[in-house]
């Protein structure tokens, strides 16, 4: 292949690239000229043809009602002041009570002279119907009209002609001749001009090859190649001479160097093995550094989750203590009945109306103890399930709506103070099967960073929650809310560690770093973030499951 490059010149590709575009150009242009002009030559038979066709059909409308040939056959006499019409033929309308039958009968002709007269066209006179068809031999084109009453429009027969195309076939052939000719007088001028400016291209080129030949063998680097009446090849001879000159000091100082290395030869090894061993003890104390560093932050990566599952913990204990404290405090009021009840029972001083308000109040006081101690049971078991998934990294199936509720659950009591709306759109049947644990701490990480982030010195904000399958394996969650959004300079750094916009106020920047490495690393997928500051942010988590199903 580069033997084949080599043999290829400037001027032969300059001369053959300018014939090639110059030819093709002038095909296209030319076949298009010469299909517009044998369109219109053929546009004008057609005119002459419909024309002719319809002034014969009038003039023989009459001659067809009053049933006189002779007429007619007069009539079609006067075509031959028409030398290229060939045959002319009225049919009449066999039979025209019967409306649905058009059966042509010949009724008048018209034949040139050393023309015959052509028959059995009456089967082609509706396909010819002002459709001028050209015969297969290109002699002559044929056309039909049908001839109607003036007065009534009644259908009263057909006219056929026949047209000779000698005119337009020696129109066509001066035509395309003209454009040959036309085409190969351009491309002889476009040979000649282009082979001028090869010549005053490559000759320079050649030149400075030339130049740059015998400056290579010689190693001159002294020398200068000359410029150019052209204007780029006078800018690389220009070039050329600054490379020249740089490397005409790139030598000298190369000389210059391998001088002080000679003088520097008994010391550089020594030099070498000093600096490789500090290279060695630095590089040693950094990968040391970074274990720690890596250390540091798995820690605190974990004592960020501890954390946030400490404050799970305060929080459902105290949102727990209220319930069974009224449970408690029915509990001890149905007793204290209960008491009162017993003396009057012992005393045989209990009245019916006593022991009905006793049951009455037994049965509420017993409502008021099953209602808290369920909402208590309902709350441990959310955040049973919460804190399991949160300590654990095995798959299980849940439903993806139920999780979300539960988590929303968990955080019920940190939330129960603000006036913010979560919603939360999701099939109520979708169950996937995948790692619990990770969306558990993805979804609380961003729902804190709304509260905390997004919706500081705001009385009211929305979050939407929205869950969907994008294909048979992989599940869309959408997080949004309309808080203040997140600053340029914090948005293109959002998931490194340590990026906090709350740095000395209890803010560790490691929220976000969490859930990128729990998106990425455990459940192998992938986080995008939209926001702009003032309108909010839009997370868009996309990852794999199995057996994503509706039930």
């Amino acid at each position: 292949m580069t033997d084949k490059a080599s043999k290829l010149s400037i001027r032969n590709v300059f001369l053959w690239t300018v014939m090639s575009v110059v030819t093709v150009s002038l095909a296209i242009l030319s076949c298009l000229s010469l299909y517009m002009q044998i369109d219109n030559y053929r546009s004008e038979l057609n005119n002459k043809a419909f024309v002719l066709s319809d002034f014969v059909a009038r003039t023989s409308a009459q001659y067809i009602i009053n049933n006189k040939d002779e007429g007619i056959a007069k009539e079609l006499g006067h075509l031959v002041a028409a030398p290229y019409v060939l045959n002319a033929h009225v049919y009449r309308k066999k039979n025209r009570q019967q409306a649905n039958v058009a059966v042509p009968q010949i009724f008048a002709s018209y034949n040139k002279v050393g023309q015959l007269m052509t028959g059995g066209k009456e089967a082609q006179l509706e396909a010819l119907l002002l459709n001028p068809t050209i015969s297969n031999t290109g002699d002559y084109l044929e056309v039909s009209t049908k001839s109607f009453d003036a007065e009534t429009g009644i259908h009263l027969g057909w006219v056929y002609l026949r047209l000779s195309t000698k005119d337009f076939n020696g129109l066509t052939q001066r035509a395309i001749f003209t454009h040959l000719a036309a085409v190969v007088i351009l491309l002889i001028i476009a040979f000649y001009t282009a082979f001028k400016m090869q010549l005053g291209i490559s000759n320079p080129i050649k030149s400075l090859t030339h130049f740059l030949q015998q400056t290579s063998r010689h190693r001159d680097y002294s020398s200068r190649a000359n410029g150019s009446t052209i204007k780029e090849l006078d800018t690389l001879a220009d070039a050329i001479n600054v490379m020249l000159y740089r490397m005409q000091e790139y030598m000298e100082m190369q000389q210059q160097a391998e001088e002080r290395h000679r003088k520097l030869n008994s010391s550089l090894e020594e030099m070498v093995n000093e600096r490789t061993t500090a290279l060695k003890d630095a590089n040693r104390e950094l990968i040391q550094t970074l274990e720690k560093l890596h250390q540091f932050q798995r820690q605190i990566v974990q004592n960020e989750k501890m954390a946030s599952l400490g404050d799970m913990v305060a929080g459902v204990a105290h949102e727990v203590n209220t319930p069974i404290g009224l449970g408690v405090t029915a509990s001890t009021m149905m007793l204290d009945r209960l008491s009162v009840i017993q003396k009057d029972f012992e005393d045989k001083t209990l009245k019916a109306s006593a022991m009905k308000r006793f049951i009455d109040e037994s049965n509420e006081n017993l409502n008021i103890i099953y209602r808290n101690l369920n909402r208590a049971a309902e709350l441990i078991s959310s955040f049973k399930q919460v804190a399991v998934d949160q300590s654990t990294e095995n798959s299980r199936s849940f439903c993806v709506e139920q999780l979300v509720n539960e988590i929303l659950l968990s955080l019920q009591p940190r939330l129960k103070k603000l006036k913010h709306n979560i919603n939360v759109k999701c099939a109520p049947t979708l169950s996937v099967e995948t790692k619990a644990g990770p969306i558990n701490q993805i979804l609380i990480n961003l729902i804190m960073n709304s509260v905390i982030h997004g919706f500081e010195f705001m009385e009211t904000g929305t979050i939407n929650i929205r869950a969907e399958l994008v294909s048979d394996d992989k599940l869309k969650l959408v997080y949004s809310d309309d808080g203040k959004g997140i600053p340029p300079e914090i948005r293109k750094r959002i998931f490194d560690p340590f990026v906090t916009t709350k740095r000395g106020q209890g803010g560790s920047g490691l929220g976000m770093h969490l859930v990128y490495n729990l998106v990425t690393q455990a459940l192998l997928g992938s986080i995008t973030l939209t926001s702009e500051e003032g309108d909010g942010v839009e997370f868009v988590i996309i990852f794999p499951v199995s057996d994503a199903k509706y039930v």
